[in-house]
């Protein structure tokens, strides 16, 4: 018996079958091409921002985005401006990224570019806690021959107590600062003399910022300050250096109107001269009254009270009264004091007319019609000035009576020839962080000078205002 089958049924087998072997066959080919895309190298066309989009194909392995420059970060596809943007974020997360998930938050990465880099990202998933202050920088760079290796600025790294003064560029660069602040830090401490002699010295470094400072200084072998001990005569009398002694030449002086050169001349160190002026201008209103004033000043001690004092001259009745007191000096100095006797003898008033104003003293300004407030206002910005350069910084002068003023500076006249300028690469550093018109700038001033050698353009880079740069030109050479 034959057995048939419909032409029909037949027809419709076999498109079955077509159609099935068409979808098996597109299968294998579509999951071939996807396999293939995977193993594919990775290539990054994103340019958000640039418009233009690049076909260059970068090969890439582990690496750690804290290593990475702005020309990298560019290679990877970003535009300048989205670099600019993760730099910026890095900067304000305290210098680098601690976690894929930190780095995640920057916006100018977006979710499909975070998820093609992150597998490559040499970062923990998520921050570590540190428990301790060795962990602030718990994770060192690998250094490998790819193209992302780079010496970027990381976090301190602190290995534990260490003498600053000992280290070196590179172990300071070693420690997390830039090659730049390195070389910086070395040229303030040559500054300083070749030491950073205390921790307090360490911390005025221009550069060294309240943050790293904090972090440092519980690691730092240096005294707190420059001097351990509470002052005292016997201290400040052997603060001389130890090599031999400069002969010093004396000569009459007012101690009222001596500033800190004149001090330092007479044979203190700059912080005896400093505690002298000090005393003056603030526990004596601006003037020592008698002998007596001079010798109670702690820092002078009582031999050296005996070279000074026949050269002292002072316009005070109880002057020479109290010096009698004192041990007899040769009989030059005895005709000097012969002479102050009976000058002062004779009290005569004041002319005005003939008185400096940069000598009169706090006697003569009561004379000519000054309370004591006002007086002693006079006097001591004066004195912190080391003299004025022009009249109306006297009208200036805080609790003044400036009609009086005036009438003072119409009768008295100003000679201004004696009073200490500098230029701002060879002022004294005490003498920059206490003058009234440039202690706010010290630290600004004494940072430029031992980077730049051009004083010019100190005054471009320090954003000083008018006013104040106006006051500080007065005195300068």
């Amino acid at each position: 018996m034959r057995f048939t089958v419909p032409l029909s049924a037949a027809k419709n087998y076999f498109l079955g079958f077509v159609t099935s072997g068409i979808f098996l066959v597109s299968g294998l080919y579509f999951f071939s091409a996807e396999e293939n895309q995977d193993n594919a190298p990775i290539s990054f066309s994103e340019n958000l921002e640039g418009g233009n989009l690049t076909s260059k194909k970068v090969h890439l392995s582990e690496f750690n985005p804290n290593d990475l420059n702005e020309e990298q970060w560019i290679h990877l596809g970003f535009s300048e401006r989205q670099v600019a943007t993760i730099l910026k974020y890095k900067s304000v997360v305290g210098g680098s990224f601690n976690s894929k998930e930190q780095l995640k938050k920057c916006y100018a990465i977006s979710e499909e570019k975070y998820n093609e880099l992150a597998p490559y990202f040499v970062l923990p998933n998520s921050p570590k806690k540190s428990t301790s202050f060795q962990n602030f920088s718990n994770y060192t760079p690998r250094k490998s021959s790819n193209q992302y290796s780079n010496n970027y600025n990381k976090g301190l790294s602190i290995p534990g107590k260490f003498n600053p003064d000992s280290y070196s560029i590179t172990d300071f660069i070693n420690l997390g600062f830039t090659e730049k602040q390195a070389v910086s830090i070395l040229k303030y401490k040559n500054y300083l003399g070749g030491s950073f002699i205390s921790k307090e010295k360490f911390k005025e470094c221009y550069i060294i910022n309240e943050e790293n400072y904090r972090k440092l200084a519980p690691y730092l072998l240096l005294p707190e300050s420059s001097s351990e001990n509470k002052f005292d005569k016997k201290s400040f009398a052997s603060n001389a250096p130890l090599s031999e002694k400069p002969t010093i030449t004396y000569s009459p002086f007012n101690p009222n109107t001596t500033n800190l050169e004149g001090w330092k001349n007479l044979g203190f160190s700059e912080k005896q001269a400093q505690v002298i002026i000090n005393y003056r201008d603030k526990n004596l209103k601006g003037s020592f009254k008698s002998l007596e004033d001079i010798a109670r000043c702690f820092v002078i001690s009582a031999e050296k009270f005996e070279q000074i004092k026949p050269y002292i001259i002072l316009n005070s009745e109880n002057t020479n009264s109290k010096s009698s007191d004192h041990s007899p000096v040769n009989s030059n100095n005895s005709q000097q004091n012969q002479s102050v006797k009976s000058n002062n003898n004779a009290e005569t008033k004041t002319d005005f007319k003939k008185t400096d104003l940069n000598e009169i003293t706090f006697k003569q300004l009561i004379e000519f019609g000054f309370d004591e407030k006002s007086a002693a206002s006079l006097i001591g910005f004066r004195n912190k000035l080391g003299g004025f350069v022009n009249t109306k910084q006297i009208i200036d002068t805080y609790n003044i009576d400036k009609d009086l003023a005036e009438t003072l500076i119409s009768t008295a006249f100003l000679f201004t020839e004696n009073v200490p300028k500098y230029t701002l690469m060879d002022a004294p550093e005490s003498w920059l962080k206490n003058h009234p018109y440039f202690k706010y700038y010290a630290d600004k001033i004494i940072y430029y000078r031992i980077t730049f050698s051009n004083e010019k353009k100190f005054f471009r880079t320090m954003n000083i205002k008018p006013e104040a740069e106006q006051k500080m030109r007065l005195y300068l050479k």
